[in-house]
């Protein structure tokens, strides 16, 4: 322990003893003692702290890494497409389909019906028609009904 051998800690304790006598020897390890074990806690929060800062240094430079990829992934497509050239197109064609601002209120354009309305001798024609078919459809209701 810090470079002495057993015969250096028997003098220093013998000293000890006769220095502060057996009443306060007790008293005195027990306040080495912690001072010591406080010295270790400190000692190891240092390392701890060292650690993580070389950890956190890890993942800075990872995350320069990244952003770096990134950078050089956006300039590749960049260089494939023109982003600035296709967002002016867009907005030209944005600006030719605006219509006009006028102040007075657009009115909506009147359309022609593509069907007109069927007389009333079309009715009846159509009508006619639908029940001859019917009866064709169904012979064995009429025969059943003659029956």
């Amino acid at each position: 322990m810090f470079g002495m051998g057993f015969s250096e800690l028997l003098v220093i304790a013998v000293i000890a003893v006769l220095f502060l006598g057996p009443d306060k020897l007790p008293s005195t390890m027990v306040e080495i003692a912690k001072f010591f074990r406080n010295m270790k806690q400190t000692v190891n929060s240092v390392k701890e702290s060292i650690n993580e800062e070389i950890h956190l240094e890890d993942i800075k430079k990872e995350a320069l890494e990244y952003k770096q990829k990134l950078l050089e992934a956006e300039t590749k497509i960049n260089s494939t497409v023109n982003v600035h050239s296709l967002n002016d197109e867009i907005n030209s064609l944005i600006e030719d389909e605006t219509p006009p601002q006028t102040d007075k209120p657009v009115k909506p354009k009147y359309e022609e019906p593509t069907f007109k309305k069927r007389s009333a001798a079309q009715e009846e024609t159509i009508q006619s028609t639908a029940q001859e078919t019917a009866q064709q459809a169904n012979p064995l209701k009429e025969e059943k009904k003659d029956v």
